[in-house]
């Protein structure tokens, strides 16, 4: 820790209000606790939930960084006690409750996974929070297999884009919403088989044409609102939706016998709060399962814009447009 600085510059606010809040800051650098390691940041992925925060509706879990930023991407300067699987010097990409606005950053040893094979920092940052979430909600608890149908709401934001290509690249028939013919296409282009233009084309009719009448396996939903009771009506028999956010709002009056009738399944969660144990084991899978997948190019972050770290109330202000398809990047 000797040769390290003091102090760095990470992004923070002193009260929760619109983008322009997100200012650069001067704070200590870390130091990694027992099983962490200290990472010099090259990059960092936006997320949904950092707007949230910043808004003041998403604090970070007890004990983690009031800093924004829950993936990044850089080189090991630091190991903290304990630390095996990493050495100084390694190229890893990180999941963490908060921190990643910064120029260094600390995450659990188990939390971290190498950058995957031909992918640059910056590239690798626009993967944890996103293939995470994804394979958790999406394989874990949703149980998508070969063969079965998916559908993603959102499909160009960052976890629409991985969702497609990661639902595709394990055998399903994947539907995506989304909200302009440019950003249909966008879906197509990343492997979805049916791309449907929420504005002008009912999402249950077309899931039900696109299925031969039978509905959707597995609905990947962070809309909620009115779309709760849409999504029982798309699903299938034995179907499985689960819920990650709430962009409509988390209440809706829902006709709760299609749940019994067709034997549905309701499910979802959240990751930020998550033990680090919890997610050393997604961690664990994705690096067996969906690693190799990224190493041979069958799929990978998609990146619509990158800023640097100073610009992060820009970064922000692109997302709340929700002008972006795939992945918003701050670059430090």
């Amino acid at each position: 820790m000797t040769s390290l600085p003091e102090t760095m510059t990470a992004i923070g606010f002193d009260a929760p209000g619109g983008p322009d809040v997100l200012k650069p800051q001067t704070r200590p650098v870390p130091k990694p606790g027992a099983g962490e390691i200290l990472v010099a940041v090259a990059a960092a992925g936006i997320n949904r939930p950092d707007v949230l925060q910043r808004l003041g509706g998403y604090n970070p879990p007890p004990g983690a960084s009031d800093i924004p930023g829950l993936e990044f991407a850089g080189t090991v300067v630091a190991l903290g006690d304990g630390v095996r699987r990493w050495q100084l010097g390694d190229q890893v990409c990180g999941l963490v409750a908060g921190g990643g606005y910064a120029q260094y950053a600390v995450v659990h040893e188990s939390n971290a996974l190498p950058v995957p094979a031909g992918l640059t920092l910056t590239e690798a940052a626009a993967i944890p929070e996103t293939f995470f979430t994804v394979w958790t909600n999406v394989f874990q608890r949703g149980g998508l297999k070969a063969g079965e149908s998916f559908m993603v709401h959102g499909g160009t934001s960052g976890i629409g884009t991985t969702a497609i290509q990661l639902a595709k690249a394990f055998g399903a028939t994947v539907l995506a919403t989304a909200g302009s013919d440019d950003k249909c296409a966008a879906c197509r282009e990343l492997g979805a088989d049916h791309a449907i233009n929420y504005r002008n084309e009912d999402f249950v009719a077309a899931a039900k044409a696109a299925t031969g009448g039978r509905g959707v396996n597995v609905i990947l939903d962070m809309v909620g609102g009115d779309y709760i009771n849409r999504n029982y009506e798309a699903a299938a028999d034995s179907g499985r939706i689960v819920q990650i956010a709430f962009l409509n709002g988390p209440k809706s009056e829902v006709n709760f016998s299609r749940l019994m009738l067709k034997r549905l399944v309701h499910t979802g969660s959240t990751l930020r709060p998550r033990t680090i144990a919890e997610k050393a084991a997604i961690a664990a899978e994705l690096e067996t399962k969906v690693w190799p997948l990224l190493a041979e190019g069958r799929c990978k972050p998609v990146i619509h814009q990158t800023f640097p770290l100073a610009q992060a109330a820009e970064s922000h202000r692109l997302m709340e447009s929700n002008a972006h398809i795939g992945k918003i990047v701050l670059t430090v």
